[in-house]
């Protein structure tokens, strides 16, 4: 089952649910927010509480995408309380493409990038019921910074790259009883300034701090060990460089129960109410293969269990004239 997001011609908001090819509006659903937040509420599956609103009309998914009427597949009404965070050093492969960004000392020195990614093979993926070691963690924004498919990803004017990293999120849902609940997994592009970061280690923190897409499409259910994907960018038409991704646990060193635990493990993200997007980590970016990204670039990220492709062009706010003024209060 996917869910996405619909904008209508008066501009408010229908939920679509698709099974198959065949994609349909949930009848008097108000948002994928009121549903999940309803079923966390009642500890109901999200299959039955959609199951108890039954489908209206039908829709073609490709004509709204291309329409641009596919709105983010789930948001907050308070944008604030929805968060956007992620790890690194996840998958098996991606401490290469990162080594490959930083310069170690010595050649036998393990930089700080392959000391976590040895630490995630040892002890990322622990027995049932225990936990292993924590993960390379940041935070990306709030629902400020969700941006929708189709919709330009802008660096700030400051910024020194603007690079795709194409990811599998986790969907979240905070119950009233802080409980968090799996909503469902989506493609998202981890939008990043790889130039800063490789400048130092310490500058991460800033480099995540950018906008970042998600969806189009929420899978709803179990994830596939195994996918398959593919990144790619286009320029003025014509593809600049492609590359598969995988991703799923069968190609990563940390489990994802241990990503959540650790992400979850924090009192303040469980506020009642709250929506997290947490991303997974990707072995792949086209930084890591010499490709710097010009405004206008379009970033497509497509993989088979997710449905319709995520589609962002690239855009670049203008550079800042001066400092930011603080005013004195």
């Amino acid at each position: 089952m996917l869910l996405s997001q619909m904008i209508r011609p008066d501009r408010t908001l229908a939920v679509v649910l698709r099974e198959g090819s065949e994609a349909a509006v949930v009848k008097g659903a108000a948002s994928t927010y009121a549903l999940a937040l309803e079923a966390a509420t009642t500890n109901r599956s999200l299959a039955a509480v959609i199951a108890g609103y039954g489908l209206a009309e039908a829709v073609d998914l490709a004509a709204l995408a291309a329409d641009n009427r596919l709105a983010l597949p789930i948001t907050h009404p308070d944008p604030a309380h929805l968060h956007l965070t992620g790890t690194g050093l996840t998958h098996l492969g991606s401490a290469a493409a990162r080594d490959a960004m930083h310069t170690t000392l010595q050649a036998e020195t393990l930089s700080d990038s392959m000391k976590m990614f040895r630490m995630g093979l040892e002890g990322g993926r622990p027995p049932q019921g225990q936990i292993g070691v924590q993960p390379e963690w940041f935070y990306k924004g709030n629902g400020t910074t969700a941006i929708a498919p189709g919709a330009p990803l802008t660096a700030p004017g400051f910024a020194e790259d603007g690079g795709e990293e194409a990811e599998i999120a986790g969907i979240y849902i905070i119950a009233p009883d802080g409980a968090p609940c799996r909503v469902g997994w989506a493609l998202a592009n981890e939008f990043s300034d790889h130039v800063t970061e490789r400048v130092n280690y310490l500058f991460l923190a800033h480099s995540k701090l950018r906008e970042a897409s998600f969806g189009p499409e929420i899978l709803v259910g179990d994830l596939p060990a195994d996918i398959r994907g593919t990144s790619r960018i286009r320029r003025a038409g014509k593809v600049i460089w492609e590359k598969p991704f995988l991703s799923g646990e069968a190609n990563m060193s940390h489990s994802y129960a241990n990503l959540e635990h650790h992400h979850f493990k924090y009192q303040i993200f469980r506020q009642p109410g709250d929506l997290h997007v947490h991303m997974f980590g990707t072995a792949t970016l086209s930084f890591a293969d010499v490709i710097r990204c010009a405004p206008g670039d379009r970033f497509e990220i497509e993989a088979a269990p997710f449905g319709l492709p995520l589609i962002n062009p690239l855009a670049f706010a203008p550079k800042p004239a001066a400092p930011t003024t603080i005013k004195a209060l």
